[in-house]
């Protein structure tokens, strides 16, 4: 089982293999050298995707979909919402970590970083928030929309770029999600606004 620190290094590492210069600007003087926090180990239903492959992915994909799966049962896995938001089903197939950031396993308050994990055949409605926001999907599969636009096929490894208080929103078909994303200029622990637009 591996450790956060070494979760955090891989996650370190596959940032900056990507060459991307939006990215780059992104995380642009951002300091890794964090203090860590001893978070207590939670588990949600969620994780248990993290048993099925990914297909069709490259290599720096796999190996931190690894990474995860190997330190997922020492990390503090959390939900923003409710049943009284989305439903009880929609809980079963959603959770997150937050490797680092005001609540996560190292402290920053400059930017909040981790991951985000979506079961098959599930819909994250349209939300928005403060902080300018980058997905990474680690999967293939999954349909992303942006300002209410129709939904859009992206690919393991594509970087998505969210401005802030810009409407965005996710949904699965067959494949899980497990996607990296990364909070700043804004609330690091702020809940998402719904915004309530008819999937």
């Amino acid at each position: 089982m591996k450790s956060p620190a070494d979760l955090l290094n891989g996650f370190r590492n596959y940032l900056e293999s990507l060459n991307d210069d939006g990215l780059s600007r992104f995380s642009d003087g951002f300091n890794w050298e964090m203090t860590e926090r001893k978070l207590a180990p939670r588990i949600l239903p969620v994780v248990g995707y993290l048993e099925t492959p990914a297909p069709n992915v490259g290599s720096a994909e796999m190996e931190l979909l690894a990474g995860l799966k190997a330190a997922a049962g020492v990390l503090q896995w959390g939900q923003t919402y409710g049943a009284g938001d989305f439903g009880a089903d929609f809980l079963e197939r959603y959770g997150w970590v937050e490797l680092f950031g005001t609540r996560g396993h190292f402290e920053s308050g400059e930017m909040a970083g981790g991951f985000l994990m979506l079961g098959p055949e599930i819909v994250y409605p349209d939300h928005h928030h403060v902080a300018e926001e980058i997905y990474i999907p680690l999967t293939e599969g999954s349909l992303w929309s942006k300002d209410g636009g129709a939904f859009q096929p992206r690919t393991a490894g594509e970087i998505i770029h969210h401005p802030s208080d810009i409407r965005h929103a996710m949904q699965t078909r067959i494949e899980p999600l497990v996607a990296i994303y990364l909070w700043r200029g804004g609330p690091l622990a702020q809940k998402s606004i719904i915004s309530g637009r008819n999937q």
